[in-house]
């Protein structure tokens, strides 16, 4: 039986991420994050998040375009699978993302993943005119979305008269690598509408990653698969994790006290909170204590978690630690 498979976020500043490194520099410093996953096996995929301000808050912190990204990585790496978490189906029409992802595929040999969702980030929508429309509207927009996506990828071309989205006689050519085209990771924990979504549509889901919540959500997942007579085995159960490791708690600590320091240096109003909210996240502490809680996660059926090391643009140690001592201990 296989083991627990893992991504890895690549900074892009989105997060604060970048601070202080000067944009002439954030390409060498992304790609050799990228590099050193693709060059070892510890890590299945690389990982990018599909936003344009930053967080926090909107403060005008570097926040590198998600699709530019994965075209970058799908010419300079030759193993790592390529995903975004997750791309807003909203933001580019369906016939030509699934314009966009095509290409990329090729270009890496087949390795996209097309992580989607129906987004959330106001602030974003709003300034680059997309509006917000209400949660309906935009589960919908990523129900017919999905399905154009599917339509194009599988057949060449695609008619679709939605709601949303219109297309008449689109054309894909050529085809993505993969058959099919990339699987799908459909994010998101709604349980009404995105997890039956998932149910319908996903290879992957992505949702919450604590244990109760994890849980929870494969149950719902489970029930929306049983009423559709999809075998809710099929689908692989994914989560996102803040990972702060260290060798023994002080450590742990002063990584923690690092990352505070690093924040408030942009968001200094929110630096502790945010601190206080990756302390208290399920993959923080020791080795040890981090094989533990994914073991007992993975007991749940969370079987890929795609870990984000928020001081990786800066110290590769954690990452390193977390390669040399978490990964082998769940295979």
């Amino acid at each position: 039986m296989p083991g627990m498979r893992f991504g890895l976020f690549i900074p892009q500043g989105w997060r604060q991420d970048l601070t202080g490194i000067e944009p002439r520099d954030h390409w060498s410093v992304m790609h050799g994050l990228a590099a050193h996953a693709d060059d070892g096996d510890a890590f299945d995929s690389i990982w990018v998040y599909d936003h344009f301000h930053a967080v926090p808050e909107p403060n005008g912190e570097a926040t590198h375009e998600a699709w530019s990204l994965i075209n970058a990585y799908a010419a300079s790496t030759r193993r790592v699978k390529l995903g975004q978490m997750c791309t807003c189906m909203a933001y580019r029409n369906p016939a030509y993302l699934a314009k966009v992802a095509a290409t990329a595929d090729i270009i890496s040999g087949g390795r996209v993943q097309m992580g989607i969702g129906a987004g959330w980030y106001e602030h974003e929508w709003r300034a680059y005119g997309y509006g917000f429309p209400r949660a309906g509207e935009r589960l919908a927009m990523l129900d017919e979305g999905v399905q154009i996506l599917e339509h194009l990828w599988r057949d060449g071309v695609a008619t679709f008269h939605g709601e949303h989205y219109q297309v008449e006689g689109a054309q894909l050519a050529p085809l993505p690598l993969q058959v099919g085209g990339p699987p799908l990771w459909i994010a998101g924990g709604g349980e009404r509408k995105t997890l039956r979504i998932a149910a319908e549509h996903a290879a992957f889901t992505n949702f919450d990653g604590t244990p109760e919540g994890f849980a929870h959500k494969s149950q719902v997942l489970r029930t929306h698969c049983e009423e559709l007579g999809r075998p809710f085995e099929e689908i692989t159960r994914s989560a996102n994790y803040n990972v702060v490791i260290g060798a023994d708690q002080g450590e742990v600590d002063d990584r923690l006290a690092w990352l505070e320091a690093h924040y408030a240096r942009t968001v200094p109003e929110r630096a502790a909170g945010m601190v206080d909210d990756l302390r208290r996240g399920p993959l923080v502490g020791t080795p040890e204590q981090v094989v533990d809680t994914l073991r007992s996660l993975e007991a749940l059926g969370m079987t890929y978690a795609i870990a984000n090391f928020a001081e990786a643009a800066y110290d590769r140690s954690g990452i390193e630690l977390f390669e040399r001592e978490v990964v082998p201990a769940l295979r």
